[in-house]
């Protein structure tokens, strides 16, 4: 038998990196602007980046396609223009069928 090729794991970005301080930023201009935009854009999906709107929607896809065309593939943040509570999102675990004994 051969013995196994030990490969280091990837360094993976922890919190407070640049991109989440970016991302952060455009969540709270979304906020910020929400009054405004409940005026204006009622359930409708917005795509914030450098604290302004660059798309409308009706989807939330299509909003970040939109975005993503207009400003490129940059942190931004989609967000549903409601004053209602998110709904919550069900995700059911999965059923681990015991193993039979021999």
């Amino acid at each position: 038998m051969q013995p196994s090729d030990v490969i280091e794991a990837p360094r993976i970005p922890t919190a407070g990196s640049a991109r989440d301080q970016d991302w952060i930023r455009e969540y709270r201009a979304f906020v910020r602007l929400l009054p405004e935009l409940l005026k204006t854009h009622r359930d409708k999906f917005v795509a914030i980046h450098n604290a302004g709107v660059v798309a409308i929607a009706d989807t939330f896809k299509d909003a970040a396609l939109q975005a993503c065309k207009r400003v490129g593939y940059v942190p931004l943040h989609v967000g549903l223009v409601s004053d209602a509570a998110p709904q919550p999102v069900r995700i059911p675990s999965p059923r681990i069928k015991p193993a039979l004994s021999a």
